[in-house]
């Protein structure tokens, strides 16, 4: 008998063939093949096939340790006439195990090359693939990640999926109960419109699997343009809807596993909306910029800007101090803390609406006290999210889309130039550097004033930095009188702005309400006039040399 033929018990499909109908009828589940790298609910699977009579075949450990549990399991490498060969990374590729999946059970010609050659059809493929992900996640040099690599578990799923109006491809150990499910509600058949989402499924993961690959391979070769750039996500949520009503949304995630809002743990309140997600986003992400070892801090966001940012001995003191930048915003605002939660500042939270509070932890009394608010989401992470790290950040225009190194760049006092005949003193300079990293979170145009480490004006996403400077100063003009203070804090402040001043006239609005120094990128070709204007009203003025727009 020729190598590779195929003798097993597997049914004809000769008086079947013809009256079948792949987009109407249900169709049996008889043989199935099986090889997974994550095995969880593998033997409850397996059993749960094999009480239906289906035939099971495997490879390598997934075979084993369907055996190990007391299940019948034919061999692969029986069906091929091949063992399993180079370190497995030859064993399903054989015309017996994807002319099995590929076969088109209503076609005379491919019925007939089944008969021939003795394939067995195989009506179900459940493969889950290597886990490159996580190696490369876990920082796996380059040599292990190549074996990580799946070739033969992609083929497979690919073949079956294309071939939905027959077999079943299910790749998610989550959708085992959904495939015993169908079986158990149609007598051990499954319906075109179960196939074919199984299918979707499919390809999706194998085209975030070669996502993956690709773009790991193009960070390995620093390639910065590849000629083709591919992104995936996996669903965490479908939302009610977008940032409107009228528009759907979902959230996917990006597997990179980062500290953030897609892996926090949601404890309590309403499911998160778009805007929710994208605001606890801009929140989290702006109060990493600052390291909890060095003292508490605290950022409150509105329509992802600040409305106020703050340091403080205690986490209390740098909430009340943010809330005291513009009260009036904060209310229905994003909190975001940059360490755990304790019991008074949830108390003192609590004295004002609030739609979200994020936190690298919280303590059991501080979740107790916001049990009582139950439309406040809380939020709890593992940690900050990773200001220094690198990566991409997408977004879609008509057409296209547009790709760039994720905003990591990092200002300290050693890369500041003054540029004026007056110098910053120290606690101006710490002033300045945090007005600085709060400007980088703010639309531009944008100007931040800042003093004694707590910002006193936001100005956000004006189309003239001049009407950024003064509308920030309104803002602090407004909140001194709502404090009873006889005058603004932006008096003997500290301002930032995240590009450069074109003309003197932005400048002098800061020197008007009351900044004493500044922190600006340089650049622009009136510099001379911006730094003379400078010295002409006695400010402190130093270069960054970089920008931070933020569109």
């Amino acid at each position: 008998m020729p190598c590779g033929i195929y003798t097993g018990t597997s049914p004809s499909l000769t008086d079947a063939k013809r009256t079948f109908d792949p987009m109407t009828d249900l169709h049996p589940v008889r043989r199935a093949l099986l090889s997974v790298s994550d095995k969880t609910g593998l033997i409850e699977l397996g059993k749960a096939l094999a009480e239906r009579g289906v035939e099971l075949l495997s490879t390598g450990g997934t075979a084993k340790a369907l055996r190990d549990a007391g299940l019948a399991v034919k061999d692969v490498s029986e069906i091929t006439g091949f063992p399993e060969m180079m370190d497995g990374r030859v064993k399903t590729l054989h015309p017996m195990v994807h002319g099995g999946l590929l076969a088109l059970r209503d076609n005379d010609s491919h019925v007939a090359a089944m008969d021939e050659h003795g394939i067995g059809a195989i009506d179900l493929l459940v493969v889950n693939l290597y886990p490159f992900e996580a190696t490369v996640a876990k920082g796996a040099g380059y040599d292990e990640c190549i074996e990580n690599i799946d070739i033969g578990g992609p083929a497979m799923i690919r073949a079956a999926s294309k071939n939905h109006a027959f077999v079943n491809v299910v790749v998610d150990v989550q959708d085992y109960d959904a495939l015993l499910a169908e079986l158990a509600a149609n007598d051990g058949q499954t319906s075109y419109a179960f196939r074919q989402n199984l299918a979707q499924t499919a390809y999706a993961r194998t085209a975030a699997y070669d996502t993956a690959v690709s773009n790991w391979m193009a960070d390995a070769l620093a390639a910065q343009a590849p000629r083709r750039r591919a992104f995936a996500g996996e669903l965490k949520q479908t939302l009610r809807y977008g940032e409107n009503s009228h528009q759907q949304a979902v959230f996917y995630t990006d597997g990179t596993n980062r500290s953030g809002v897609a892996t926090a743990v949601q404890h309590q309140g309403k499911e998160l909306s778009y805007n929710n997600i994208n605001d606890t986003d801009a929140a989290f992400e702006l109060v990493a910029e600052f390291d909890p070892a060095q003292g508490a801090a605290c950022a409150i966001i509105k329509h992802a800007n600040p409305c106020g940012v703050a340091k403080g001995a205690t986490l209390i003191d740098a909430y009340k101090a943010a809330f005291d930048c513009d009260r009036t915003s904060a209310f229905g605002g994003i909190i975001a803390l940059n360490q755990p939660l304790d019991a008074e500042t949830a108390q003192e939270i609590t004295g004002i609406f609030t739609e979200v509070v994020i936190a690298p932890g919280a303590s059991d009394e501080a979740k107790a006290i916001f049990a009582a608010k139950k439309n406040l989401r809380l939020l709890t992470t593992d940690g900050l999210p990773d200001v220094t790290a690198g990566g991409k950040t997408v977004r879609q225009v008509a057409g296209g889309l547009l790709v760039q190194d994720k905003d990591n760049g990092f200002v300290g006092m050693d890369d500041l130039k003054v540029v004026t005949k007056k110098a910053p003193t120290e606690e101006q300079m710490r002033d300045l550097l945090f007005a600085w990293k709060v400007a980088k979170h703010v639309k531009s145009n944008a100007i931040v004033y800042v003093k004694d480490g707590a910002t006193v004006g936001v100005g956000a996403g004006q189309m003239s930095r001049l009407d950024s400077a003064m509308i920030a100063a309104k803002k602090a003009e407004r909140m001194a009188d709502a404090l009873g203070l006889t005058q603004p804090l932006t008096i003997g402040s500290a301002v930032a702005s995240d590009a450069f001043f074109p003309f003197p006239d932005g400048l002098m609005e800061a020197a008007e309400a009351g900044a004493t120094c500044v922190i600006q990128p340089g650049g622009s070709m009136r510099d001379d006039e911006v730094i003379a204007a400078a010295d002409e009203a006695g400010l402190a003025m130093v270069f960054t040399g970089m920008r931070h727009f933020r569109h």
